[in-house]
């Protein structure tokens, strides 16, 4: 997995690469919570993802809890059509912003 971070003003965009799974998941909520604070908008974008196992969607959880409660939105964007199905199959389409 590779993760590369953009700015834009206090907008994060974090560009998700490859394989998000049980061990390069903890790299991908490292990598959110070391930015917690600096921003006030976080953008996923996943045009290069690959795949996402339950340790990845349990992150995009725990890290949409957090930006909550200090009103920071999360957004998902380019995503694929097999992360989509695991989405939808997971119902985590319901639960997160994905455009």
């Amino acid at each position: 997995m590779n993760i590369s971070k953009n700015y834009e003003d206090k907008k994060l965009v974090l560009a998700v690469e490859g394989r998000v799974d049980t061990i390069t998941s903890q790299e991908l909520e490292q990598s959110i919570n070391e930015e917690i604070g600096n921003f006030n908008s976080l953008t996923l974008d996943f045009e290069k993802l690959e795949y996402i196992s339950s340790a990845g969607l349990r992150v995009l959880i725990a890290t949409q809890k957090k930006l909550k409660k200090e009103d920071v939105p999360l957004e998902i964007i380019n995503v694929n059509e097999t992360i989509k199905e695991i989405f939808r199959m997971s119902g985590f389409d319901k639960v997160l912003t994905i455009l």
